[in-house]
């Protein structure tokens, strides 16, 4: 087997001190990188709270990181959440993962707390810690623009030093960590940004293998409606789905006291498009390009913002949408948090946040003034405070993002499953059960849902390790990316083998939930999806799910998972695993 062993960059922000270490390969080979070696390394102290000066913040890219393959230019960071209390990673393009690995790393893994605020640079295998003068208030663009001399810049706005739980950390000024308040914990350092540049390219283990894997991936991703089709993710982006949603009848509106927002035209993808003469960008090595920028060159929100920011509000003013997620951009905010919370406040209130309004609730939010410092809090602890806890619309306080559950049954187990809380990603049922890719399956039906979700979580986990993008796998699938982890790595390792990491990763991640106190009642969604109906369609009825068959399924969940019926993986499947 060939030797495989990750570079980690340990750094202390207390006594500004680094020192270089390699990962053991037994463990550089269960983790792989990306995410996996994250959460092994939060799970050697995994009772740490966000925001604790020894709680690490950490940048992990993947094995295939900055390689030839399609759609690889993607990192994880990972630490715990403050919004959330579970661990939590989030996957990131931008240019950051390329220059780690071309600076020879693939962690950087930071703990302590500067004195002030500083900026930590890395050129190869020189680190220096600068002091930085910045205003309180300081624009994230001016932040980068200070520092792309620098290289790939990670950095954190306003909102993670006035305390907001769900700040985000933004990438070279456009890509966001957006969901757990990282940013909150990156503030919490005083670290105002991390600057990398390497000058050295990845070895690959099989450069003409990595060619011919390539040519594959990207005949499937051209055979691919959902990538590359007239309404597909390449030609409008990831608000290619806002029609999609509107259709089905899954477009949170209201709060979700909704499913259907009828002036959801006003924010459709070709109005997006055909308003501001949208252009592509994307990530390093991606044909997919599902970023749109203006003609101006200003960035355009994705399909989760513009719907959170558009229907749940009930908010049909496009400019107002296009205005709040540059104030959540600029500052560094998590937009769906922001707009499930800013919904939350009006179903509270009885009221409508659009338009202007709506603008200034997120500026009021952004900077902590006035009731900004309630809503600063996300969701959860606002309803609670108002003494409403019904209205927040999410799973271990983290916001729904925009496909309501009653529209898609593997959704609504992947939202409760998912160990960062509400989140779409951690397994995308929305794949199969919307875009019908791999295979279509019946979206208000919880038959096999247990095990796909089971399966689907894994999958996610080691592409959020590798370092690609889950966008590709409705192309391709874990073997040609197996094939280019042989031909990158040089390792022996077969589609199974990766997924098998992922269950490891997965698992592990429940696990140190588990140890941090969540529990089986913390797997369901809130009330109202139980109780109350969308809003139906033309043949097409919405109507609540029924908790006993969720429950049922939950359940089925947890023996496919390895779980007890409390949720806990048990100690046989934690050695099965080789976690314990």
């Amino acid at each position: 087997m060939s030797k495989y062993t990750l570079k980690c960059l340990f750094v202390d922000l207390d006594s500004r001190s680094v020192r270089f270490e390699q990962v053991p390969q037994d463990i550089s080979l269960k983790y792989i990188g990306g995410r996996g070696i994250a959460t092994h390394l939060l799970g050697l102290n995994p009772m740490l709270k966000a925001g604790e000066p020894e709680t690490p913040l950490i940048f992990s890219a993947g094995p295939l990181t900055g390689s030839r393959l399609p759609s690889t230019g993607r990192m994880s960071i990972s630490s715990f959440s403050p919004l959330t209390n579970t661990i939590t990673s989030s996957s990131v393009g931008g240019n950051l993962g390329i220059q780690m690995r071309m600076a020879g790393l693939d962690v950087i893994h930071i703990t302590g707390k500067s004195r002030n605020k500083l900026v930590l640079c890395i050129q190869d295998r020189d680190v220096s810690f600068e002091d930085v003068a910045l205003g309180e208030d300081t624009p994230l663009q001016e932040v980068f623009l200070k520092l792309s001399s620098r290289g790939s810049v990670a950095a954190v706005g306003s909102a993670g030093f006035h305390g907001c739980l769900f700040a985000s950390i933004m990438v070279d000024g456009a890509y966001a960590a957006g969901r757990g308040g990282l940013g909150y914990v990156m503030a919490s350092k005083n670290l105002v940004a991390v600057t990398v540049r390497g000058s050295h390219r990845p070895g690959v283990g099989d450069r003409y293998m990595e060619g011919i894997t390539t040519e594959d991936i990207l005949r499937l991703f051209d055979a691919s409606p959902a990538i590359m089709g007239v309404s597909g993710i390449h030609r409008y982006g990831t608000v290619s789905l806002v029609d999609l949603m509107a259709s089905r009848r899954m477009m949170p509106t209201a709060n979700f006291r909704k499913t259907f927002f009828e002036q959801y035209r006003a924010f459709s993808a070709s109005r997006i498009v055909s308003t501001f003469k949208a252009t592509h960008n994307g990530c390093y090595a991606c044909p997919i390009r599902c970023k749109l920028k203006s003609d101006g060159g200003k960035e355009l929100p994705e399909f989760e913002t513009v719907s959170h920011f558009g229907a749940l509000n009930e908010n049909a003013d496009l400019m107002s949408i296009i205005e709040a997620n540059r104030i959540c951009n600029e500052v560094g905010m998590d937009t769906i948090t922001a707009a499930s919370t800013i919904a939350c406040l009006a179903e509270i209130r009885e009221k409508k946040y659009t338009g202007d309004t709506l603008v200034g609730k997120v500026k009021e939010m952004a900077s902590g003034k006035g009731l900004g410092e309630l809503l600063q809090m996300g969701s959860r602890r606002l309803a609670e405070e108002l003494g409403q806890p019904g209205t927040s619309m999410s799973v271990k306080s983290m916001e729904i993002p925009a496909y309501d559950p009653r529209g898609a049954y593997g959704m609504a187990l992947g939202y409760c499953t998912s160990t960062r809380g509400a989140c779409h990603l951690r397994a995308y049922p929305i794949s199969h059960e919307i875009l019908r890719r791999p295979v279509a399956t019946d979206r208000f039906s919880f038959q096999g849902k247990a095990r796909i979700i089971k399966i689907a979580e894994d999958v996610n986990a080691v592409i959020d390790s590798m370092g690609a993008c889950k966008f590709a796998f409705f192309g391709a699938s874990m073997e040609e990316y197996a094939l280019g982890m042989k031909a990158v790595t040089g390792l022996d390792i077969e589609p199974q083998d990766l997924i098998t990491i992922g269950e490891r990763i997965f698992t592990l991640e429940r696990y140190i939930n588990c140890q941090r106190g969540f529990a089986k009642e913390d797997d369901f969604l809130p009330a109202r999806f139980y109780k109350e109906h969308g809003t139906p369609g033309p043949g097409l009825e919405i109507p609540p799910i029924e908790r006993a068959l969720f429950k049922e399924t939950l359940e089925r969940y947890y023996r496919v998972r390895g779980c007890s019926p409390d949720g806990v993986p048990t100690e046989k499947r934690l050695k099965e695993l080789d976690i314990i």
